[in-house]
Order: C-alpha cells, then sequence, then structure tokens
C-alpha cells in the first residue's frame, strides 16, 4: 500500500526515516533541510534556504508524478519567528492558488543549525 520515495535529486535522509512516501493517492515529503545535494552545503540566509528546501521538496514530489501544485498541506518549522516575512516571500514565489493549508512555527534548533525546514503532504489522481 505504501511506496518508499527516493531521489539522488534531494539530499538522503540523516536518520532512519525515507525522503518521501507515497500511500494511495497521498504523498508525504519528510522534512526537507535547505541542503544542495550537489555541494552538500546549505545556503547562508533565510531567503535562499527558504528556496532551496521548496527545491528539495519539488525533486521528491517530481518522484511520485506530483508537483507543488499537488501540494494540500505545509508544515514550515522556523529557527526563529524574526525569519517569518522573509521565508514567507519566497514561499509565495512557489505556491499557486488554492494555496496550501500551511502552519509555521519556530522551534528551539533544527539540524545541522539550518534556519528552515518545510514538509509537505500532497494529493495526486
Amino acid at each position: 500500500m505504501k511506496k518508499e520515495l527516493s531521489t539522488q535529486n534531494a539530499p538522503g535522509a540523516i536518520g532512519p526515516y525515507s525522503q518521501g512516501v507515497k500511500a494511495g493517492n497521498l504523498v508525504f515529503v519528510s522534512g526537507q533541510l535547505p541542503i544542495d545535494v550537489k555541494t552538500g552545503a546549505m545556503p547562508s540566509n533565510i531567503k535562499s534556504q527558504t528556496k532551496q528546501s521548496i527545491e528539495n521538496i519539488q525533486a521528491i514530489l517530481k518522484e511520485a508524478g506530483a508537483t507543488l501544485d499537488n501540494v494540500v498541506k505545509t508544515t514550515v518549522f522556523l529557527a526563529d519567528m524574526s525569519l517569518f516575512g522573509d521565508m514567507n516571500e519566497v514561499y509565495a514565489e512557489y505556491f499557486n492558488k488554492v494555496y496550501p493549508a500551511r502552519a509555521a512555527f519556530a522551534v528551539k534548533e533544527l539540524p545541522k543549525q539550518a534556519l528552515v525546514e518545510i514538509e509537505v503532504i500532497a494529493c495526486v489522481d
């Protein structure tokens, strides 16, 4: 019933989890850190990190035959709520109406001292 999604076009999992899972018509993409898979580096600012996290998500969605237009729910984890405005500016460049439902909140710390991590749920036919 469930299928693991894996691509070399996004960072590999750093623990016992999948990059994504497809179950029926639902696609669950694990939280994506802003790691550039080509260099292994992370951009230094929130705008570039948001862009990279979303591009990693797109690569995983592609493995399920989905795009950002299929995303119905996102969760954005921020290192600090002062980063919200800049993150939101970049986020808005990637998502179209009907926008996904979303939660965004600050956490004490993210892996590898990232400023942002984003996870999504998508629905495909």
